[in-house]
């Protein structure tokens, strides 16, 4: 313990004294957020001789505040907005191009794919030789990549920042509220018009962390305005209009907030973006602290190894335990409250697989290290010492 302070308060004296912690502290809640979320609300059931993917949110709906809980999407894309905008403006002021800020930024962003992919497509192969059903690959593989179609929009909005950095949300708001207007209310237009949602939707806190990045919401009167106004249209969505209490999606339900987002969805959001605002004092005194700083840098220095991985972590516990039959909260179907007690019991097991995976992957987070030069051990070069002009 010492050692882990000694360590805390080097790594804190070491954090420029003009980075704002509560940017940090709201990505790692973020991060955190949704990988408990889908821990909780995502369950391999083992069934006919095949895993297949269940949530206790159907069975269980009084569950659904959970959900309210651990979807904190938009706090993501409201700290990338702000982030990105306040890199983008540094790299101008220095002169970069914008093509060597994006490919910095992408490259940190998209490096962890690819051993996710490699990974996956090598253990679908493996499953599918040795017999394994193709239900059973399927929702493993489902499961396991399902992460990328937030990096794949994240990506494309870090991309259009130069566009965007300066929209109003305003506007992508209206286009969440038409697109719904027609599927739900006047039930016209093609079927793919909910999936415009995936971008606008996305780009309402994406813009708020841009607008925050200008100083524009830096006010408690802003935030509070956020949450009170978020809170009330996502009340009265669920309540008078029929959107699903549940703020991710359920299997067999005939709407998702998520896939693609509701407007219900979006000033759940707004209402997520307020609360993150105004609680920015707080979050800059916690991470002050340093054993609690040292905790929010290494939950941000492998954020994107975290969020790909964490799916992954659940289903090789899961897998593992099979070996010992059918275990409660694990492999049984989640239609009790006792499942419920049993998968928070699970949870220090799926942390522990998801440390094994950061182990093994976060280098591709950070890239390959720098290695000093050095001397070889092998050839020495001797130069003859200099000749005083006494001696010469």
């Amino acid at each position: 313990m010492d050692a882990l302070r000694q360590g805390a308060r080097r790594l804190d004296a070491a954090t420029p004294a003009s980075r704002d912690r509560a940017v940090d502290a709201l990505r790692a809640l973020a991060i955190l957020g949704v990988v408990l979320g889908h821990w909780l609300v995502t369950a391999l059931v083992a069934q006919d001789g095949a895993l297949h993917t269940e949530s206790p949110l159907r069975p269980q709906p009084w569950l659904a505040p959970v959900s309210w809980l651990l979807q904190t999407l938009a706090v993501f894309f409201l700290v990338g907005g702000h982030v990105a905008t306040r890199s983008l403006a540094t790299a101008q002021a220095r002169g970069d191009s914008y093509g060597h800020w994006l490919r910095a930024r992408l490259t940190r962003l998209l490096r962890p794919v690819t051993a996710l992919l490699g990974l996956w497509t090598v253990t679908a192969a493996a499953l599918l030789l040795g017999g394994a059903p193709l239900a059973t690959v399927h929702s493993l593989v489902k499961l396991a990549l399902s992460p990328l179609w937030f990096l794949l929009v994240f990506a494309a909005l870090t991309a259009a920042t130069p566009l965007v950095a300066r929209l109003n949300p305003l506007w992508p708001l209206a286009v969440v509220l038409h697109v719904d207007l027609l599927r739900f209310g006047l039930h016209l237009g093609p079927s793919w018009l909910g999936w415009t949602n995936l971008a606008a939707g996305w780009l309402v806190p994406y813009t708020l962390g841009a607008a925050w990045a200008r100083g524009e919401l830096r006010s408690r009167r802003s935030a509070l305005a956020l949450l009170l106004g978020g809170t009330a249209a996502t009340a009265l969505l669920v309540g008078c209009a029929g959107y699903p209490a549940s703020m991710v999606g359920v299997p067999g339900g005939a709407v998702s907030n998520l896939n693609p987002p509701t407007l219900a969805a979006v000033t759940f959001g707004l209402a997520q973006c307020g609360l993150a605002l105004m609680l920015r004092a707080r979050l800059r005194r916690a991470a002050a602290r340093p054993l609690v700083w040292a905790a929010v840098t290494l939950v941000n220095l492998s954020a994107m190894t975290v969020f790909l991985w964490h799916q992954t972590a659940m289903m090789a516990t899961t897998a593992t335990g099979l070996v010992a039959g059918r275990l409660p909260g694990l492999h049984t179907a989640p239609d009790s409250p006792l499942w419920v007690v049993y998968r928070l019991a699970w949870l220090p097991v799926f942390a522990v697989a998801l440390a094994l995976c950061l182990a093994a992957f976060r280098h591709r987070e950070r890239g390959p290290r720098r290695t000093r030069r050095r001397s070889s051990r092998v050839v020495h070069r001797h130069l003859p010492p200099r000749k005083s002009p006494h001696h010469a």
